[in-house]
């Protein structure tokens, strides 16, 4: 894209910032936005990647690139306006120092995806594991694509508190406080995880201080509580191993479920994934989940489980194979909070 797409996409994407909580990133971005359109210092150092396709999110990855810096202490003037480092949010001092670091370290290391293992979505797709638990009575194979580090594949590893019970280790140090807007899910329902596997075109080693900088420095810095939910599910990671494969998703997807493992619930599952596929890629990975699905028994069935963009925020859908129903059973916003049940009833 050229130089006027590039600043429409980051506008765009300041206004996602804007709602999703984050007035510094909304700040900074705007300032972005017109420092490009009056042709400042930030264009040459974008401009190698405004090729970049537009759903590679090329202004969170630049954020990203210049909050690691911050978080490794190279710039201590952002720093002191980053929550995140320890400073207070200031975004009129923040773009100043930004703009000063960014002249200073003009080989930024922009990362080639977005790398965002959003935990609180375990909140959101809590309950269609809950459910297939349930209406299965098998141990559940995991299955994920767009895995980043794998954070989220340890999911039955948290504490998820209601005023209506609890799920998961007393002693874990990621605690999710009530989390559901209105009814839970039932809690009391016994999981057993019998496979955690990924796939990730980048995927990252959290238990490494590279793959910990790297995962840290896409959460938004004035969001200190991602922040430290991040640093706890972390900490899980490394006592909990998953396998995680460097492999495009569709082809991963198909070798997985050639043939379905009999005696456990094989389950396919993704969160804010979607967009990052290629409309040949979402064709392929559904064409792939859907002639699994024709092979699904009671012996050995097939959820599809997903977190993506709808209408209202994020919807939650599940499809159970053998039988291949479709049902909406949560929204949340797309970091994974305000975890509601949809009107809406089931669509077979």
């Amino acid at each position: 894209m050229d130089r006027r797409g590039l600043e429409q996409v980051i506008r765009e994407q300041a206004l996602w910032c804007e709602r999703l909580g984050s007035p510094l990133y909304h700040s900074l971005l705007i300032h972005l936005a017109n420092d490009l359109k009056s042709d400042g210092v930030c264009w040459p150092v974008l401009e190698p990647h405004a090729a970049d396709p537009a759903r590679s999110l090329l202004p969170l990855r630049f954020l990203a690139a210049v909050h690691r810096l911050a978080l490794e202490g190279q710039v201590p003037l952002l720093a002191w306006c980053y929550p995140s480092c320890g400073g207070a949010a200031d975004p009129q001092a923040a773009w100043s120092a930004f703009l000063a670091a960014v002249s200073e370290q003009r080989l930024l290391r922009i990362p080639a995806t977005v790398q965002t293992n959003e935990v609180n979505r375990c909140c959101a797709l809590l309950p269609g594991f809950l459910r297939i638990a349930h209406a299965t009575g098998l141990p559940l194979r995991l299955l994920e694509i767009g895995s980043s580090a794998g954070l989220n594949l340890r999911w039955d590893c948290y504490r998820y508190e209601t005023p209506r019970g609890a799920f998961g280790p007393a002693d874990s140090p990621v605690v999710f406080t009530d989390p559901f807007d209105g009814d839970s899910p039932d809690l009391d329902t016994p999981v057993t995880i019998q496979e955690r596997r990924g796939c990730d075109l980048h995927p990252l080693d959290p238990t490494t201080d590279d793959g910990r900088l790297t995962l840290l420095s896409f959460v938004w810095p004035d969001q200190v509580d991602r922040f430290r939910l991040l640093s706890h599910a972390i900490d899980v990671a490394r006592k909990v191993e998953v396998t995680l494969d460097r492999v495009d998703a569709s082809e991963w997807v198909s070798a997985q479920l050639t043939p379905l493992r009999r005696g456990a619930a094989n389950v396919v599952f993704h969160s804010i994934v979607w967009l990052y596929l290629s409309d040949e890629g979402r064709r392929r990975f559904a064409e792939v989940i859907t002639s699994a699905g024709e092979n699904a028994t009671p012996e050995c069935p097939l959820a599809w489980l997903r977190m993506e963009p709808g209408a209202d925020g994020a919807d939650v859908i599940l499809t159970m194979w053998p039988g291949g129903l479709e049902e909406r059973i949560a929204i949340a916003d797309y970091h994974g909070a305000k975890v509601r049940r949809p009107s809406l009833a089931p669509n077979a």
